[in-house]
């Protein structure tokens, strides 16, 4: 039978018995005022390069994917399908999602005993920072992935406050939908078993019912898991790309990082945070949650894993420090620096991660060139199947007809999908990834329009390839200067020429530079 400490008399080294009133409506205004911004910002620049991607993946509805499984899928294809092919419909659920993350932090830090003023802190302070307003603001696996990690924090949270073990459960339904977007909460429940049995909380795991969680998440994610099984674990290449293209540069960007994630002016607040749940006697019993994030850096550190990952459990201990903050605010002018922080930390966000600025100032500002690369990776696919149609229309009328475009990544390939049709571009097919999955061109088809191709290995798979031209744009975007060819006579079938041309790996490079400066292009932050 599960126990529970919600009768128990309170002791320096025992949480509040009784939990204080939830704030409903003050949440409910931050919550909502979140949304509306993200929503009303939601058609400006452009398409992220993954949405264009996530765009293409929608139409071909499948299990799983080559780098990812099948849930931001999904939703492109319900958005897409009730609210229409367009920018603004396919950011809706990522708005929505984004203040769940919102209201969820709040019950951490009510949780924790914060009341009223530490929870509409810690609401306030999820919606300004940096990794809820870019997860919020496009459809990637990011926003899935950051509601599970926060909704995970909290009931694990609350399972060592009550001792409630039934909480299992839900931790494991969670996890289960979770893994249905991106595998990384699998690091969020390790870190957190390891931080359990760091400090003897281990009556919580002598439970049927943690069992009964981990069969539920199995039993949730086995269709992604089975897809992996039946395509080879193409997940494990994947990952080994992502170490070759990480290199040393994550463990030399990960204190960087771990400041970009929540933002500057808000780090002493989620500091404050871990310091709390390692060192309060009343919160003796969640020191967990501040040995979890402390295993998951150094083991980040030591794999060399990307250093964003923690980026979700940033967010339970930003609530936890806003509980910290708001106690220690006693006189106005501390209030006025925690309120200014909070300020700050929301504004520069917002002009990081937000297009609140005409995109042609994040490209010509040296701090935001780098710093806002987000932006960045918005901007130019409009101009990109413009210019490769201005290609097609040069080929002779009898070429015109039956030729296809083949781009190397698939942010070029999802671009043109989109834009290239209201332009008279031919079908669009791509090597990378899950795209190559997604059609090949016809065995009998002799023309092709490249882009972004190596004009050497190419080439080499057809009697005849010329330049084009190049995408040109006065933006510093990742495919600024991408090559245009037009390649005759393929030497072999397309079938037998596609697996030559399909790859696995990443379309940017990631690099310590991209931290600070865009020294090279084509790094986005997320």
């Amino acid at each position: 039978m599960a126990t529970t400490t919600l009768d128990a008399p309170a002791s320096p080294e025992t949480p509040p018995a009784a939990l204080p009133a939830l704030s409903r409506w003050p949440l409910l205004s931050v919550c909502t005022g979140l949304g509306l911004a993200l929503l009303a910002l939601s058609g400006r620049h452009g398409y992220h390069v993954d949405e264009l991607y996530n765009r293409a993946s929608g139409a071909h509805l499948a299990w799983g994917y080559v780098d990812q499984p099948p849930l931001v899928s999904l939703i492109a294809r319900v958005e897409t399908s009730l609210l229409g092919d367009t920018l603004t419909a396919l950011r809706v659920v990522p708005a929505l999602l984004a203040c769940v993350v919102v209201w969820v932090a709040a019950l951490v830090a009510r949780e924790l005993g914060g009341r009223a003023g530490a929870q509409l802190f810690a609401a306030a302070a999820t919606a300004g920072s940096l990794v809820t307003l870019n997860a919020g603001h496009v459809l990637t696996t990011n926003i899935p992935d950051l509601v599970a990690w926060v909704t995970v924090g909290w009931l694990v949270i609350r399972l060592l406050r009550t001792r409630d073990t039934r909480l299992w459960l839900a931790v494991g339904a969670v996890s289960g939908v979770g893994l249905l977007a991106k595998n990384l909460v699998v690091l969020l429940i390790l870190a957190l078993l390891v931080g359990v049995l760091a400090t003897g909380r281990r009556t919580v795991l002598h439970s049927r019912h943690l069992w009964a969680g981990a069969a539920l998440a199995a039993l949730l994610a086995a269709p992604a898991l089975w897809w992996q099984v039946a395509h080879g674990w193409p997940a494990t290449e994947m990952s080994e790309a992502l170490k070759t293209a990480l290199g040393e540069d994550s463990r030399v960007a990960f204190v960087p990082f771990q400041v970009l994630m929540i933002g500057l002016f808000l780090t002493p607040v989620w500091i404050a945070g871990v310091v709390a749940l390692l060192r309060r006697p009343q919160w003796r019993p969640f020191r967990p949650v501040g040995l979890a994030y402390l295993f998951m850096s150094a083991l980040l550190i030591a794999i060399g894993g990307k250093p964003e990952y923690t980026g979700g459990l940033q967010l339970v201990l930003l609530a936890a420090g806003s509980v910290v903050v708001v106690e220690w605010a006693s006189t106005a002018l501390r209030r006025t620096l925690a309120g200014s922080a909070l300020v700050g930390n929301a504004l520069l966000s917002a002009v990081l991660m937000l297009p609140v600025l005409p995109v042609a100032v994040y490209g010509s500002n040296p701090v935001l060139n780098g710093l806002g690369v987000f932006q960045l990776d918005q901007a130019g696919w409009p101009q990109l199947a413009e210019q490769v149609a201005t290609v097609h229309r040069t080929l002779p009328a009898r070429e015109r007809g039956h030729a296809v475009v083949y781009a190397n990544h698939y942010g070029l390939a999802g671009a043109l999908d989109k834009y290239g049709p209201e332009h008279g571009l031919p079908a669009v097919y791509s090597g990378h990834n899950s795209y190559a999955d997604f059609g090949r061109p016809a065995d009998d088809t002799e023309v092709v329009i490249a882009v972004g191709v190596d004009r050497e290995k190419f080439g080499a798979l057809f009697d005849s390839c010329e330049a084009a031209g190049t995408f040109e744009t006065s933006l510093p975007v990742a495919d600024q200067d991408t090559g245009f060819l037009v390649c005759r006579g393929p030497r072999e079938p397309w079938s037998q020429l596609w697996p030559t041309l399909t790859w696995i790996g990443f379309s940017c490079p990631y690099t310590a530079e991209a931290v600070t400066a865009r020294s090279e292009k084509g790094c986005s932050l997320t």
